[in-house]
């Protein structure tokens, strides 16, 4: 009897031992595809991802970093998915993954993915010219619903930033002519010349043009302000920016995530690996730096989490896409 309890011990450890060694882990090089083009947030975004795996050690596999931003990041994501069940394709986006194919007929639908983590959250920002004669957020928006033809630029059309000027009209019956640009960059330069009245840039995008007294932030639209740091001008930190919602815009939030995918099919196992890792990124003091650098919110999530944060941002985007006459036919 001792001896049979001692033989299925013996085996119910070995299938234990077998179990934990059969985790997943990659054995080739991984791909990390950016939906960017080189030097965009998102590449930015990812580079740093791949320097903190590398530097810690956290996969013994090697990362290639490959750019595919045409198309609004659109290349990357249908490289991304073309071949379903392949762990070694990992892609970097934002929320575009699953809000391009609402408003134009793209080669890759989201289901074509599986979502891995979300890392941080982009703050957007009302943004105006130092000579604006608006000091805040609400004489703005004032002059704004008097149809004053305020001009608002913002990065591409039937995107984030279009979609946040629409819900800000919806909101408070604020009128804007939006102006697309290329980029958040190009509508900063803009914004700094004078050639526009306002943008909603994220911090990073604008903070050139805020440390040079050429633009002035009027208000986040976050739950609360951002994080206290260093004074970015001679007055003002990140810190001293009001909420919008504080400051009589009745939005509480809109923020844009970065986002990790892998291709629809691929294991739980394979999930958990990346979920784990990057989870672990997020740890590291480095990690912390790019948040502060970049002036976001450190927020991590994944599993039910994460899906439930893209069902509802969906939900949202979808009934502005809906109200505009955006989505795709």
């Amino acid at each position: 009897m001792f001896k049979t309890k001692l033989i299925a011990t013996m085996l119910a450890s070995a299938f234990c031992a077998a179990g934990a060694s059969a985790a997943w882990t990659p054995d080739k090089p991984v791909e990390f595809i950016v939906t960017s083009g080189a030097g965009g947030g998102t590449d930015i975004f990812t580079r740093t991802i791949q320097s903190i795996i590398v530097k810690n050690k956290l996969m013994d596999a090697p990362i290639v970093v490959v750019n595919k931003g045409g198309g609004a990041g659109s290349e990357g994501y249908v490289y991304g998915s073309a071949e379903q069940n392949n762990p070694y394709r990992v892609t970097f986006g934002t929320n575009n993954e699953y809000l391009l194919p609402l408003v134009a007929k793209m080669g890759y639908a989201s289901e074509g993915f599986t979502p891995v983590a979300a890392m941080a959250l982009d703050e957007f920002l009302i943004w105006v010219n130092s000579n604006s004669p608006h000091k805040d957020a609400k004489s703005f928006i004032e002059a704004a619903k008097k149809g004053d033809g305020l001009r608002m630029g913002g990065s591409q059309s039937k995107d984030t930033d279009q979609t946040l000027v629409s819900i800000i009209s919806e909101a408070t019956g604020a009128k804007f002519t939006y102006i697309p640009f290329k980029s958040g960059g190009e509508a900063a330069i803009q914004l700094a010349g004078a050639h526009i009245d306002s943008n909603v840039n994220n911090p990073n995008e604008n903070i050139g043009q805020w440390k040079a007294n050429m633009v002035r932030p009027l208000c986040v639209f976050s739950p609360k302000r951002m994080a206290a740091g260093p004074k970015v001008t001679k007055d003002m930190s990140w810190s001293d920016i009001p909420t919008c919602k504080e400051s009589g815009v009745p939005i509480e939030t809109y923020q844009m995530p970065r986002t990790i995918w892998l291709p629809a099919g691929v294991s739980p196992e394979v999930v958990t690996f990346y979920s784990n890792v990057m989870a672990k990124v997020q740890q590291t003091p480095d990690w912390k730096a790019y948040i502060e650098k970049t002036s976001q919110t450190g927020t991590f999530m994944a599993g039910d989490e994460l899906r439930k944060y893209i069902t509802q941002d969906t939900a949202r985007a979808y009934s502005v896409f809906k109200r505009e006459g955006w989505l795709a036919k």
